[in-house]
Order: C-alpha cells, then structure tokens, then sequence
C-alpha cells in the first residue's frame, strides 16, 4: 500500500535541538559561552549521559530530567520539571525553534492533501500545556497525540496504535519520522514506514519522508 499520510515526532523533528542551541541557551540564562557542553548526537563521545540514554540504561525523559536539573543549578534555581528549562532555554522566540525545513515539509504535504499527525512522547510536559495556543504551526496537524496526557510512550506498540485510531488508516497507509532510533524500530515493529531522521541532516531527512509520500523533494520548491 502507498504512503497517505504522514505522522511526525516533535522535538528535534520539527524543533531544532537544545543541543544546536546552546549559544541561545547561555544568553537567555545569562552563562558565559561554552558553559554548556554536553552535545548529544552532534558529540556522542564527549557526553555520557547521552550514550547511556541511547544504549537504553536510562530514558530520554530521565535523560533531559538531568540535563535540566544541571542547568538549574547553573542558575542557582533547582528545576524539576523540563518546561523550566525550555521555557527559559528558549526564551519567547518559538517560531526561532522550528526548523525552517519543518514548514516547508509540512506546507508541501499539506498542500498535497495529505493527512499529517504528530506523534510526542512530551509535547506539553517540556514545552507547556498553552504551546498549541502560542505556536501557529500546530493548528496545520489533522491530529495531535501526546503521551504527556495518554501515558503511552513510545516505542510502547500502544503509542503508535492511539495515532492510527484517530487517524483512521492502517499502519502500512502511514510514514513515521523520528530522531530516536528505539522510536522508529517500534514503529517498523507495528507495520509503519518508519524513517530515522538525522538532526544533522534535516533537509535530507525531510525529502526522504517527502519521497515516500510521492511528493517533490524541497529541493525542488
């Protein structure tokens, strides 16, 4: 069966990482340039905490719950819940987190009346309930599915199945995209064309999801 719709993840997918923002990190909590070194994909080696995440000793949630723990601490503040971090990581630029990249993918499946999904594991738990109200990107998603509320994470075969239900197609009808590797094996797991995406490589990333869809690569817009 061909690809008819496309389901995303969100952070790192269609938000650059903390990780490629750490100058703006330091900025907005007033650190000095280069406090923040820990890399994750960009320098496995030079971050542990990381490896161990990707060699599944630890969550990703246990993961970012540290680095935001660390990073409070920097401050003099004790952080305990990840919105702490990346409200202040961020600082009020939300449009300056979307990968340019992001929109351009999701404007052309759109465009092609394809039905688009996102799939997070804590869209609101690390961004905040009101981020659909405060980010216009959002309202372009047929269906939005948060394991913040449903308490299903992925690569929990569940997750997946709680996306196709509400978007009424079988997962062989869907392309997957996510950062995680352990994502996207669970989602091949379930049946759906799933597709690593590389946070080095975006636009490549992007025209690979596009291409399995059948749509023009964004080269060629």
């Amino acid at each position: 069966m061909k690809p008819q719709a496309l389901i995303l993840d969100f952070g790192g997918v269609i938000t650059r990482t903390l990780f490629e923002s750490h100058a703006l990190t330091e900025a907005n909590l007033g650190l000095a340039p280069g406090t923040l070194t820990w890399r994750g994909p960009f320098d496995p080696a030079g971050d542990a905490l990381w490896r161990d995440m990707q060699a599944d000793r630890i969550s990703e949630r246990d993961y970012w719950l540290a680095r935001t723990r660390e990073v409070g601490l920097l401050v003099g503040e004790e952080w305990d819940r990840m919105e702490s971090f990346v409200r202040r990581a961020r600082g009020a630029d939300l449009e300056g987190m979307i990968r340019p990249e992001a929109v351009a993918a999701i404007e052309a499946v759109k465009a092609a009346g394809v039905p688009l999904a996102l799939l997070s594991n804590e869209l609101d738990l690390f961004y905040g309930a009101d981020l659909r109200d405060r980010l216009a990107l959002l309202q372009r998603f047929d269906v939005i599915v948060d394991a913040t509320h449903t308490h299903i994470l992925k690569p929990d075969a569940r997750a997946y199945q709680v996306c196709l239900d509400a978007l009424g197609l079988p997962a062989e009808a869907c392309v997957f995209v996510d950062d995680q590797l352990r994502n996207v094996e669970g989602a091949r797991h379930v049946g759906l064309h799933a597709l690593q995406f590389d946070v080095k490589a975006p636009a490549r990333s992007f025209d690979a999801a596009l291409a399995a869809l059948g749509l023009a690569p964004l080269t060629q817009r």
